[in-house]
């Protein structure tokens, strides 16, 4: 048996419907489509300085110009990020770009891993992160070793910040702890091309992207009101560089 239920199409006011529907939808301005575009830059032109980087170990299949200590650096500022966010939450782009930046520091130190493992025409005595051995800090032999130090970053620091989620004093800490290391980013490249005696296996087009990507987060922050750790760490970035 079915059951039917008779409508009358001459009782609906397809004017109104119409109009209740574009009161609910979001107005369209040039400031809305703007911030749209902004965001997305935010979300992922984090990730376009290592592009090139990327590219140039990928074609020479020498990592040896590059530090990896930079991964290290962002690794670790946007894993305290991350953290940071659940104890004040901040626009849901900048969480995003943290979580892709890391992806993307673990594929460019996958690269440089495999890279520098084919390169060694002598074997060398595998080095691993269980063997808590602070002489090969961050020069491990295998991939799965910086997975395991980040797991355990994370792990460590989340289980604080659950402690310590209401205590503000933590929470502000650990927020400008994120962007001060993240404001030491050129630090290893500038020391490893010191040692290098030259800027060769760098890509140039890298660090032209890290300045003007800052003075994009630095605007952006300062107009999205985020937290004032971020804007001002980033002045200060932008002031080092400078003088570098």
């Amino acid at each position: 048996m079915k059951l039917r239920i008779p409508m009358d199409f001459n009782d609906l006011n397809f004017n109104d419907i119409s109009e209740k529907v574009l009161e609910n939808m979001p107005e369209v301005t040039i400031m809305n489509v703007a911030i749209s575009i902004a965001s997305g830059a935010m979300v992922f032109g984090g990730i376009i300085p290592y592009i090139p980087q990327y590219r140039d170990i990928k074609r020479t299949q020498n990592s040896e110009g590059f530090s990896t200590f930079v991964c290290l650096t962002l690794l670790i500022a946007n894993t305290l990020r991350i953290l940071f966010w659940f104890g004040r939450h901040f626009e849901t782009p900048l969480l995003l770009q943290s979580i892709i930046m890391n992806i993307t520091m673990l594929v460019m130190v996958r690269l440089c891993v495999n890279v520098r493992n084919k390169s060694d025409i002598i074997p060398v005595k595998p080095r691993k992160f269980s063997d808590f051995d602070s002489k090969y800090f961050w020069r491990w032999t295998d991939f799965s070793s910086y997975v395991q130090f980040l797991l355990a970053l994370t792990t460590v620091v989340g289980l604080l910040t659950n402690i310590f989620l209401e205590v503000p004093v933590y929470i502000e800490t650990l927020g400008f702890l994120a962007v001060f290391i993240e404001a030491l980013l050129g630090t290893p490249q500038f020391y490893k091309n010191f040692q290098n005696k030259s800027t060769d296996g760098m890509s140039i087009k890298m660090v032209l992207m890290w300045t003007s990507g800052d003075v994009f987060k630095t605007i952006y922050f300062i107009i999205r009101s985020a937290p004032a750790q971020f804007w001002k760490c980033k002045i200060v970035l932008l002031e080092m560089s400078g003088i570098k």
